[in-house]
């Protein structure tokens, strides 16, 4: 049997690293994204390369930005598909240093354009040359104490940034609109049951939400924040967990908006009726 290519195989890492982030069996995967478990198991352990959209959607399990994991698949697929030798025929321009600053209001941002695929042009001629392991391209996609060379791999700015923003976030998946890929944890809680709990907020999207999981079918989380002035007014999210599949991954409340000051609770009420358990926390930005 042929060994997998070496930049297949750092995909593949990246994305077991992901997959134990969700909680995920491989059958709890394969119920909550289009691809079946055997699919799962090959694009896990790198027999094969994973379609693109598959890498998109354990993103979003894992609440996971998309740019590096997109990166990576592109330098996996140029390198089985060849066009990685292609690229080194002629030779690729370095990439500019960073930039700072924002484009100016106005600008087609053609230029940003040219500065990724010049970007991308040189990391494929690196993988070529560097058969032996990928060590150069995956280099190109770590920190750098000069910048940070993997926003030139990232997606557009459209396709990683939130897609929404308080009110506008009310009721909806904090994973969706991309609002879990650097939440901050407000508290953590653990219950009689040995579910484990925490009340997360998105500064970006002024948004908070309750998550759960060691959980049992049947265990229910609510969570609350006051909504406008009116400190009697109250919105609650809820989530339960409803199979298997929920009980063995991390199981998410819509979001609710929430502003710095903002007290957000979480009460817990387990399976088969017993005690609730409640905590809270202040937003405190």
């Amino acid at each position: 049997m042929t060994a997998p290519l070496p930049e297949r195989t750092r995909l593949a890492a990246v994305l077991r690293e992901l997959k134990g982030r969700t909680g995920l069996s491989l059958a709890g995967l394969a119920a909550k994204t289009a691809f079946s478990k055997s699919s799962w198991d090959r694009y896990l352990n790198g027999r094969t390369l994973p379609p693109r959209d598959a890498v998109q959607e354990l993103c979003r399990l894992a609440g996971e930005p998309e740019g590096r994991c997109l990166a990576l698949w592109e330098i996996a697929e140029a390198a089985g598909s060849g066009r990685s030798a292609q690229g080194t025929r002629a030779p690729a321009p370095p990439p500019p240093p960073p930039r700072t600053g924002t484009t100016p209001a106005g600008s087609t941002g053609d230029g940003g354009t040219a500065h990724r695929s010049a970007t991308v042009v040189a990391v494929l001629a690196s993988v070529s040359a560097v058969a032996v392991g990928g060590i150069a391209a995956v280099a190109l996609l770590l920190p750098h104490p000069d910048g940070d060379p993997r926003a030139a791999l990232s997606p557009p700015p459209s396709a990683t940034e939130p897609r929404c923003r308080g009110e506008v976030c009310e009721g909806k998946s904090p994973m969706r609109m991309k609002c879990a890929g650097a939440p901050e944890t407000l508290a953590s809680y653990r219950t009689a049951t040995g579910a484990s709990l925490e009340l997360r907020y998105s500064q970006e999207c002024g948004t908070s939400w309750a998550r759960m999981w060691g959980t049992r079918v049947g265990d229910r989380l609510e969570m609350s924040a006051p909504a406008g002035d009116d400190a009697g007014d109250v919105r609650v999210r809820g989530a339960e967990i409803l199979d298997g599949v929920d009980a063995d991954s991390y199981v998410y409340t819509p979001m609710t908006a929430a502003g710095p000051g903002a007290v957000v609770r979480a009460c817990f009420h387990p399976a088969g009726g017993g005690g609730e358990e409640c905590f809270d926390s202040r937003v405190g930005r």
